[in-house]
């Protein structure tokens, strides 16, 4: 009976498998947070290179533990491959290998893994997975209407190049260059169209399909999916501290690549008049030219508002030579890394000019903060639509023919935002969502609801 007791009130185990890269880490990471609250175990794996490359100063409040296996690039992560191509390729290989060599070490010390879930970009993982006989689970990152393209893609709905407008379930019509640039323009980078596509290769093998999104954020589009897919609603996965706070000291994501200048940001916002302020970011990844730079800051510059621009350090030469020479530090602050989170929730901040990759949106959305979208790459075009058109959040910066923002352009969606009866309607919007954003979360909310299914079926299981 006591062997029968156990066995009942045993915890079920998850591997959390995301990609190596922040804006893949940080959501599978409160996603586990959320599990560990609901009495699962949980456990990263994560590659050896990102964990020697986190900061010294990550404090992991969670109880989420750690494992690395190999990608094959343990000194250097991806920027050390030779390209994009052969990175993933590696990784495919040797991962593979690493993460069945993982399972086995920890089955050999009586660990039991009752699902692993895995990154979608990742399907891979889905093989090791099943070969262990164990339930896989693909986690989307991105924004549903997103993979709707790609998922159109992969069965050879939407054809490569895309006709002038693109239509799936769920949305209005696409032009060609509102489609993911891995559709739209997908020759320069044929590793991560590739990639992309092939999330769906063998989804149909996963037992569960878990998204970054929330049920009323698109509606139509996740209909669409369950009628393929045990898709769950999940998000958005921002700390407990700016939704429902009811993870206690669930305040970051617990797990950066940069060093945030934190105080400086702080201390600078502090003394600025409410809703005065511009916060410009393009993630941790975009790489834009000195060109471009050029243009955002001297629309920053036009526009006469505060401005805190995050410029990350590789970055920094590329700004205009006497940008910083003139005295700008009334005006506006250039960091190389902040916590953006406390900016986007600190009241002096009026406005996000953003790249639009999903995580950001999903952060300006639940905090309701306007934004000007000023999309570079990847997925990031089509939710520069989601935020302007549909979930009307604010508006979007178009490129010049040489793919160039000018600063006038710049400038007026800026002032558009700040200052006329566009930014009002967009403000409404952007708190509309930030409510229902924490009532998806909440006890009862629809992405709460999807998790506690998720954990019940884990432990009927067990």
């Amino acid at each position: 009976m006591a062997d029968q007791q156990h066995i009942v009130n045993k915890s079920p185990h998850v591997l959390l498998f995301p990609f190596p890269a922040q804006g893949h880490l940080n959501p599978l990471i409160q996603f586990g947070k959320r599990l560990l609250s609901k009495g699962v175990k949980t456990t990263l794996v994560t590659t050896i290179y990102t964990l020697n490359s986190t900061l010294p100063h990550n404090n992991n409040t969670t109880s989420i533990e750690i494992e690395a296996i190999s990608d094959g690039f343990d000194e250097g992560g991806e920027a050390s491959a030779d390209s994009s191509e052969s990175y993933l390729k590696t990784f495919k290989e040797v991962g593979s290998k690493s993460l069945a060599d993982l399972i086995k070490n920890l089955q050999s010390e009586g660990t039991t893994i009752d699902a692993i879930i895995y990154d979608s970009v990742i399907p891979w993982a889905l093989d090791v997975a099943i070969e262990f006989g164990i339930d896989g689970a693909s986690f989307f990152t991105q924004a549903c209407a997103v993979n709707s393209v790609y998922y159109h893609v992969h069965k050879g709905l939407i054809s490569l190049p895309p006709d002038s407008t693109v239509s799936v379930p769920g949305l209005p019509p696409l032009e060609r260059w509102e489609t993911p640039s891995f559709v739209h323009n997908y020759g320069p980078y044929p590793g991560w169209s590739e990639t992309v596509f092939n999330q769906f290769a063998n989804i149909d093998q996963a037992r569960w399909v878990f998204t970054n999104s929330f049920y009323q954020l698109e509606k139509e589009v996740i209909e669409w999916m369950r009628k393929m897919w045990k898709l769950k609603a999940v998000g958005p996965t921002l700390p407990s501290m700016y939704l429902d706070k009811r993870l206690e000291d669930d305040k970051d994501y617990g797990f950066s690549l940069f060093k945030a200048n934190h105080n400086e940001c702080m201390n600078w916002l502090k003394d600025k008049p409410k809703e005065s302020v511009v916060y410009v970011s393009f993630g941790s990844f975009a790489q834009l030219g000195a060109e471009q730079m050029e243009e955002i800051a001297w629309g920053l510059r036009d526009s006469n508002v505060n401005f805190l621009w995050v410029v990350r350090g590789e970055e920094g030469g590329k700004l205009p030579k006497d940008f910083m020479d003139q005295k700008i530090t009334d005006k506006g602050l250039v960091v190389t890394w902040c916590r953006q989170l406390d900016v986007l929730a600190h009241e002096s901040v009026g406005c996000f000019v953003t790249h639009c990759g999903f995580n950001s949106a999903l952060e300006a959305i639940s905090l309701g903060v306007p934004v000007v979208g000023m999309p570079q790459w990847t997925d990031q075009t089509t939710n520069a639509k989601l935020l302007d058109e549909i979930w009307g959040v604010g508006v979007r910066v178009k490129a010049d023919e040489k793919g160039i923002v000018r600063r006038g352009d710049l400038e007026s969606c800026i002032k558009m935002i700040m200052k006329d009866e566009r930014g009002v309607v967009a403000q409404k919007n952007a708190a509309k969502w930030r409510e229902l954003a924490k009532v998806a979360v909440d006890e009862g909310g629809s992405s709460d609801k999807d998790i506690n299914e998720f954990v019940c079926e884990l432990k009927q299981a067990c």
